[in-house]
């Protein structure tokens, strides 16, 4: 199981070689997850509709080993945008990938756009 976290890795936007098209904006619901796959990869997509943001991460918890992040509550800790993990509850930053509750595993993210009404997510392979 551990081989699948090797298939996840942080994407910044300048080092996104391909903006895949993942559906329309209306596609996704309202500040909660969806998934999405990708090659080999299952990706958390996230609207935050009070801030219009949104949010891909990795859908595997890397603590349970399990698809199941884009099923998680979303929200904020002083500001920053997570998830936590319908399994046991640990939360992440949906902004870099960080463990909010301090432990050291993390997720992947990727950058999304938003364009004409389509959702686009930036991959590096």
């Amino acid at each position: 199981m551990e081989e699948l976290l090797k298939n996840y890795q942080s994407v910044a936007e300048e080092h996104a070689i391909h903006w895949i098209k993942v559906g329309q904006t209306n596609d996704f619901p309202a500040n909660a997850g969806a998934c999405v796959k990708y090659k080999s990869k299952q990706v958390a997509v996230y609207h935050f509709t009070r801030t219009n943001s949104w949010y891909a991460c990795q859908n595997l918890c890397p603590h349970k080993m399990e698809m199941v992040l884009s099923r998680g509550m979303t929200g904020d800790s002083q500001g920053i945008p997570k998830v936590a993990c319908p399994l046991h509850k640990k939360t992440f930053s949906l902004e870099n990938g960080s463990n909010l509750n301090g432990e050291e595993y993390s997720i992947a993210t990727y950058p999304v756009r938003i364009q004409e009404g389509n959702v686009y997510i930036g991959f590096a392979d």
